[in-house]
């Protein structure tokens, strides 16, 4: 088993240098990279062969990051992460300080926080949100553990983080929207 502070180090570098990571999330493994970074999202993007219409997520690791990115924040939406068993992303509205390659065309983004050790160590060291979209080519299943995710991807990012290559996860996370007016809108159970 590597080193947890080590494969943060290693990825921290990558993206430092507009590199995109496959990593382990709190759901199924991802491809990141510095949400801040509109050429790193790009590179996301083109991997997954995927039209930069569709957006992807964001992990962020507490509220103070949340706050950079949403100045309002629903009251509702720290009550739907209070309660949730299940990792929870939100869908809010007018993001700010993010690549504008990954706000929706609505003007939403969709935020997770997580407390999975190795993406909450990553975001300390880089101050920054973390872009999360599954390890796929765009239209094929989610992989559900490390080794069914294709060549094609593990060859296409800059590093292959090396935790929990043998963690299974079938489920990805609930998908709830917000608007500003605190309407609710399951997207995702």
């Amino acid at each position: 088993m590597n080193n947890p502070n080590e494969e943060v180090h290693k990825a921290f570098e990558v993206i430092q240098n507009g590199g995109i990571i496959l990593y382990p999330t709190d759901t199924v493994w991802g491809i990141g990279c510095d949400a801040t970074n509109e050429e790193a999202v790009k590179k996301i993007y083109a991997l997954k062969q995927r039209e930069e219409t569709k957006s992807m997520i964001v992990l962020m690791n507490g509220e103070k990051m949340m706050y950079n990115v949403f100045k309002d924040i629903p009251e509702v939406a720290w009550q739907i992460l209070d309660f949730s068993e299940k990792p929870t992303t939100l869908i809010l509205d007018n993001p700010r300080n993010v690549a504008a390659n990954i706000i929706a065309d609505d003007k939403t983004l969709g935020v997770r926080i997580v407390k999975e050790p190795f993406c909450f160590k990553l975001m300390e060291r880089m101050k920054k949100p973390l872009v999360s979209t599954s390890a796929n080519i765009s239209g094929q299943p989610t992989p559900k553990s490390f080794k069914e995710i294709s060549p094609e991807i593990i060859n296409g990012v800059d590093y292959v983080v090396n935790l929990h290559r043998e963690k299974t996860c079938d489920k990805p996370s609930t998908i709830i929207k917000l608007t500003s007016d605190s309407q609710v809108k399951i997207i995702r159970k």
